[in-house]
């Protein structure tokens, strides 16, 4: 689907603010609320947009340890592969998980509490599956950015 400047336009007010109206938005756009509601369909029904969230303040809710663990399957065959993905997305601490290239297989994004949160999730969850040769963690000291905006 080709986009026009209205809908990439329209997808940056949206990243910047899931809560505006379609009336706020007709307004920016110079559109009728009718065109903006078809528009955002649209782009719905393509799956150009998949989801709405809401963003929360890590320390607010007491979430603010950030981890890059980086793991190191045992043996790169496609069972090992198929298995730690699938225990993978089902721990909670992990935001992301990228399969890459390099010395390691794949690097998580790990929030949790603290120190102490992070060491019961290694021994408790990470390392009891099976497949995994080692593991290295670098802890996070200060996040210079972080934004969920594509520009499109």
């Amino acid at each position: 689907m080709k986009l026009d400047s209205l809908d990439h336009q329209l997808l940056k007010y949206l990243q910047q603010d899931a809560k505006k109206t379609t009336k706020e938005l007709a307004l920016l756009l110079g559109l009728s609320n009718t065109a903006v509601y078809e528009r955002i369909k649209k782009l719905e029904r393509q799956k150009i947009i998949t989801n709405y969230v809401a963003l929360i303040d890590k320390e607010k809710v007491e979430k603010d340890f950030m981890v890059l663990c980086q793991v190191k399957l045992s043996q790169h065959v496609k069972n090992n592969i198929i298995q730690f993905e699938r225990e993978v997305l089902k721990l909670e601490e992990v935001l992301e998980c990228y399969h890459v290239s390099g010395d390691y297989d794949y690097i998580l994004k790990v929030l949790v509490k603290n120190m102490d949160a992070y060491r019961k999730f290694i021994i408790e969850k990470l390392t009891v599956i099976s497949g995994i040769g080692s593991t290295q963690s670098t802890f996070v000291i200060k996040e210079v950015k972080n934004t969920t905006l594509i520009v499109s």
